[in-house]
């Protein structure tokens, strides 16, 4: 990581009221970068976001991926020179209840960026964030290559295989490898597993349901609780963000594509053992209750292969499962404690930096 390289450099980042994107936020204006964020909305009551002032230290929008004249204006008028497509609907559950939102959201949205960047000059990066989940996934593949075939079994997995459809289309028709020198933008997908980390608040995600059960004194009902997911602090996937930006910029020919940003197989555990380790780090019991509920589908199984970012990009997880559930649980605790949560939220930056 470059820290010479973001200064003065603006990027255009969606939806950085998110969690991800929050501490995205943060981190790169640590970097000394012009950050313009564009998201409808802010997702969560308390969030990131707001409670680290983040609307006062960068540029904020606030509209609609799926307006393509907001989209588009805003392309014009702020000029990125890197973007990071982070705005979706990302939960699986919610695309069930809305899938026709899911679908808009994370395709439209995407094709409204691309196409605005595609009628520009100005930039030179483009990454999308899609998500693990992109991959066809019947439960028979132990672990997943950027190679394994894109699918989706629900609205909301489909959709980010079809964004990294439309992704790969744009970068073979409008950005392709062989006029490099012609267009100079170079376009990647991103691909990250469960993440975790403080200021997550969203609903029907294992750790703000604990957080909120374990505040509340309330029994947490668990979904498919010896599932395994790919567990991973949320600056791990950021840091491969940031350090895939830095090489495309400085390489694009080489470094455009899709990339898989995941923990090591040793922390890739099932749900319940997530559960038992929380447990034991917070002074009040975790009461939790199996949900035998008639629930939608989701994939019991889902590994990533990086072995492309670590040896590319020299990316690797600096934080190992235990390490990363334990600064989850400090930054709640600092939360509870009435804290200020953006000076808590640098430091852990400033640590992991010096990791």
């Amino acid at each position: 990581m470059n820290k010479e390289f973001w200064n003065g450099k603006t990027v255009l980042l969606t939806g950085h009221t998110g969690f991800k994107g929050s501490w995205l936020s943060i981190w790169l204006e640590k970097l000394g970068a012009n950050v313009i964020g564009l998201s409808k909305d802010v997702p969560t009551t308390p969030s990131l976001f707001e409670l680290s002032g983040i609307s006062n230290s960068i540029h904020s929008i606030i509209e609609d991926v799926k307006n393509f004249d907001k989209v588009n204006h805003i392309v014009k008028d702020h000029k990125p020179q890197i973007v990071i497509h982070m705005a979706a609907q990302s939960l699986v559950r919610k695309s069930y209840q809305d899938p026709v939102d899911t679908f808009s959201t994370n395709i439209m949205g995407t094709v409204n960026l691309l196409e605005s960047v595609r009628t520009s000059e100005d930039t030179r990066v483009f990454i999308n964030v899609t998500s693990d989940k992109c991959y066809a996934n019947d439960g028979t593949v132990s672990t997943f290559t950027e190679d394994s075939p894109i699918g989706g079994y629900d609205p909301y997995s489909s959709s980010k295989g079809c964004s990294e459809l439309v992704t790969a289309a744009y970068r073979n028709s409008f950005f392709n490898l062989g006029s490099f020198d012609k267009h100079n933008l170079s376009l990647s997908s991103v691909r990250a597993g469960n993440v975790i980390g403080g200021g997550d608040w969203a609903q029907d995600r294992l750790i703000p349901d604990i957080i909120r059960g374990v505040s509340n004194q309330m029994p947490v009902n668990i979904r498919n609780p010896n599932s395994v997911r790919p567990w991973q602090f949320v600056l791990d996937p950021l840091q491969g963000y940031i350090s895939l930006a830095e090489n495309m910029w400085n390489d694009g020919k080489q470094f455009a594509g899709s990339w898989n940003f995941g923990p090591d197989e040793d922390d890739c555990k099932p749900v319940k053992w997530i559960l038992e380790n929380i447990s034991s780090q917070w002074n009040e019991k975790l009461i939790w209750n199996d949900d035998d509920k008639d629930n939608p589908h989701e994939a019991n199984l889902l590994r990533l292969d990086c072995k492309k970012a670590k040896e590319k990009l020299g990316w690797n997880s600096r934080l190992n499962l235990e390490k990363s559930l334990s600064w989850t649980v400090d930054w709640y605790k600092e939360y509870f404690r009435g804290s200020n949560m953006r000076e808590f939220t640098k430091r852990q930056i400033e640590e992991y930096m010096s990791s």
